[in-house]
């Protein structure tokens, strides 16, 4: 039934959410109403995940309120939140996949009768809940043996078999060819006319303008505004969504200093790729080079720089480290090539929280030496006084437990680990999210004097001013390819790269204008 509903659903007023050293959310409003898509924006650290589990239950806020169709509620659990009728949908699937589909579908709602449940009116009922969504498919057919996205549909099925309100659709697209976004987006239209409630997140700017009616805008924490999305330019909102501080660190400026590209690169990769992840992407880093990889979420910046450090399997195209070629078929075979890689996970694939200071600063060097040889403590001691020194890491106490320093001193230890093994290649994805405007400072000083003191680094960051003050050269990445790249990023502005990142194309301003380097559509 189509209703013309539009009442609010979800008021979230002061949302706080704090995590130690870090405010994932800072006083966030947050407005939902019956029968729209509303989709959340914002880049890695925006909070956009903490939001969605500040409202599904996952996480218990510090400070705020949530109402649900104008009741006040205080989620314990996932499980509070389903009750009120929030449900989510997640990129992973969270089913049972040794289930069949109709068991999934009905999960907890089962028929029963004198003897148990009744299987074949449970099954009768699936069929008719997942008809609803236009899928028409055999409910004792295992979960298993159907694609992703069907998957997700059942998901959905099952969620409104519990009369969902709220629908939560975390990056739900992600790994869906064109055909079955289509069909997802079939559904969503038809929930949407039932008056159910979707919050919808990706990282895809065209289906975002293909779906939603409104858009709320998330940077570092905080509420940056909440817009119709037919008023809303794309390019204003890549703007909106990356922010601007050049302001407090317009007196670092890399970017002007004079490259040799004539000699061989320290590193070159050709045609190296991932079916499903990103297309075949070339690149050079050559001897003092800052190469920063600049686009949105999503556009294949940490898909590329894995495969080149072997964190994740390339299956294609070739890699020369100083001109000999090598096979970097993980991170030890990067390590022995000397290239060094921070994760932008900083908690899950950087820092060792219950291990000191110390103990993460020398885990670099011992895994580069091996188990066996092991780090004198001397040798240790010089090592771990010499970074704390040189990093600014606070408190300067090698013994301090690295989970209670703050974001920022983390990321300086992270930092310092890798260093320590004297890499040629450094690879930076995310080194300033979520850390306050003097460690990012601290940082970016760092990184560009690394540079001239002649070490190769790779750069990703969000923040555009950050990528064009510290590299000599931009790569371009939208939608998991690379669009082309800006030879020099001293003349370029932040509006030129937005643009750029929001058309998908490099356009020269003038004919022959040598800063320009456009790839092969």
């Amino acid at each position: 039934m189509v209703t013309d509903d539009h009442r609010d659903v979800i008021r979230m007023r002061g949302i706080m959410i704090e995590f130690p050293g870090v405010k994932a959310l800072q006083d966030v409003d947050f407005t939902l109403r019956a029968g729209e898509v509303h989709t959340l924006m914002g880049e890695n650290g925006a909070g956009k995940s903490t939001l969605i589990k500040a409202l599904t239950g996952v996480y218990r806020i510090d400070g705020g309120s949530i109402e649900v169709d104008g009741q006040d509620r205080v989620f314990g659990g996932t499980a509070d939140a389903q009750a009120a009728g929030v449900w989510t949908v997640y990129q992973e699937v969270n089913l049972c996949a040794n289930l069949s589909v109709g068991e999934n579908v009905m999960l907890g709602q089962e028929v029963r009768g004198p003897f148990g449940i009744d299987w074949r009116r449970t099954h009768a009922n699936a069929r008719v809940h997942l008809q609803g969504l236009g899928l028409d498919i055999d409910p004792r057919s295992a979960l298993s043996s159907h694609s992703l996205a069907v998957q997700q549909l059942v998901a959905i099925s099952r969620a409104m078999v519990s009369d969902c309100k709220v629908l939560v659709l975390d990056e739900p697209t992600s790994s869906l060819d064109r055909d079955e976004v289509e069909q997802l987006f079939a559904v969503m239209r038809d929930l949407r006319a039932r008056g159910v409630a979707i919050l919808f997140v990706t990282h895809f700017l065209d289906q975002v303008y293909e779906i939603s009616d409104r858009l709320t805008v998330l940077r570092n924490g905080v509420l940056v505004g909440e817009y119709p999305a037919a008023m809303l330019e794309r390019t204003e909102l890549v703007s909106l969504m990356l922010g601007r501080e050049l302001h407090e660190l317009e007196s670092i400026d890399a970017s002007t200093r004079a490259i040799d590209r004539t000699g061989i690169p320290v590193l070159a990769a050709r045609g190296v790729g991932r079916r499903g992840a990103i297309e075949p992407v070339d690149l050079e880093v050559f001897d003092g080079e800052v190469v920063g990889i600049a686009g949105l979420l999503g556009s294949g910046r940490t898909e590329l720089v894995r495969l080149l450090y072997g964190a994740d399997r390339a299956d294609s195209g070739d890699i020369a480290v100083h001109g000999e070629d090598v096979k970097i078929a993980g991170p030890r075979d990067a390590i022995e090539s000397r290239i060094a890689f921070t994760s932008e996970d900083r908690r899950e694939e950087g820092i060792v929280g219950d291990l000191t200071v110390a103990e993460n600063l020398v885990l670099g060097m011992q895994a580069r030496r091996g188990w066996l040889r092991k780090i004198s403590r001397a040798e240790q001691d010089a090592v771990v006084a010499e970074y704390i020194e040189a990093l600014g890491i606070r408190p300067a106490d090698p013994n301090a437990r690295v989970r209670n320093l703050s974001g920022g001193n983390q990321q300086k230890v992270v930092l310092g680990r890798w260093l320590a093994t004297a890499p040629e290649l450094l690879i930076l994805d995310e080194p300033t999210r979520g850390i306050d405007v003097g460690a990012k400072a601290d940082i970016q000083r760092l990184v560009a004097g690394l540079s001239a003191q002649g070490m190769s680094v790779l750069y990703i960051s969000s923040e555009l001013e950050e990528v064009l003050r510290l590299a000599q050269r931009i790569v371009v990445m939208r939608d998991r390819r690379k669009i082309g790249e800006l030879n020099t990023a001293a003349d370029t502005g932040v509006d030129d790269l937005v643009g750029i990142i929001a058309q998908g194309a490099i356009i020269p301003r003038e004919a022959g204008d040598e800063r320009l380097k456009e790839d092969a559509a």
